[in-house]
């Protein structure tokens, strides 16, 4: 008897795990399609805020404690999120990158850090009113400081 019960057994978590198999790649395509068509149904489209800047030093180490005050303060802000750099090996120059519903908002947390250091020269910021993938979205830039 107890055979029989655990073939049974056997046989139904087989089957499960069939069912199982064959609906774990249809979820995670179903899953895929959705997070790569855009934003959910409702939601705004992704704005951005670009800062493009000259740096001039190959010591970084002042850099990341600055982008770390600017980070904290974009990701706290509710405005967006702080997505990270591109920075040059030899320290000459870089670029922030911050996405949000409405880079105007994403704009006003991050200047006034912007404005707050030394570090960055010849700051440029591209606010793209739209996806990245939306050659028709409006771009305005803004330079700051001298």
């Amino acid at each position: 008897m107890r055979q029989r019960n655990r073939a049974s057994l056997n046989l139904i978590v087989s089957s499960q795990m069939k069912r199982l198999l064959f609906a774990l790649p249809v979820l995670l395509f179903l899953l895929s399609a959705y997070a790569n068509s855009g934003n959910a149904k409702g939601s705004p489209p992704e704005q951005a805020v670009i800062v493009y800047f000259d740096y001039g030093s190959a010591d970084w180490k002042p850099f990341f404690a600055f982008e770390k005050t600017l980070e904290d303060a974009v990701n706290h802000s509710g405005a967006g999120d702080y997505d990270g750099n591109e920075l040059a090996v030899d320290g000459s120059d870089g670029s922030l990158y911050m996405y949000g519903p409405d880079a105007d908002k994403l704009f006003a947390v991050a200047k006034p850090i912007l404005l707050s250091t030394r570090l960055l020269k010849n700051i440029k910021v591209v606010l793209r009113y739209g996806r990245v993938d939306d050659k028709s979205a409006r771009e305005v830039t803004v330079r700051l400081g001298s």
